[in-house]
């Protein structure tokens, strides 16, 4: 069991590491561009307001991530892995967003990736300290 238990830990720092530099590099991309108008409608943000919460969220969660690997305040990875789910649930399945052909696939593997991560972050939540 301990096994296993690492291994969803190990499976959800990457996740969440994988994410926070994924959206740090596109809100990062799309400040340098310029770009006026940025649509995610998954997203309850538009135009700026977005690319700053983006580049706020992923800076934020990447903080949080070395916080939990550290072993400081880890129940806020817990919420982070929390927040997440919640905002891939509420973005895409009940804010009436319209999917383009083969996304749903791609989402739904999104949605179990960070249902996994979540679970992954419990045990880094509940871990006991080595001494």
């Amino acid at each position: 069991m301990q096994v296993v238990k690492a291994l969803l830990r190990f499976v959800s720092y990457v996740f969440h590491g994988l994410l926070c530099l994924g959206l740090l590099l596109l809100s990062v991309l799309l400040l340098i561009s310029g770009s006026p108008i940025v649509e995610l409608k998954m997203l309850p943000w538009t135009g700026s307001t977005l690319l700053y919460a983006l580049l706020g969220g992923s800076i934020l969660g990447l903080i949080i991530l070395l916080l939990a690997l550290r072993g400081t305040l880890r129940f806020l990875f817990f919420l982070w892995s929390l927040a997440v789910v919640v905002q891939i649930v509420r973005g895409y399945y009940l804010s009436g967003y319209r999917f383009s052909p083969g996304e749903p696939r791609s989402v739904l593997y999104m949605f179990i990736g960070s249902l996994v991560a979540l679970i992954g972050s419990w045990f880094v939540m509940t871990r006991r300290a080595v001494r």
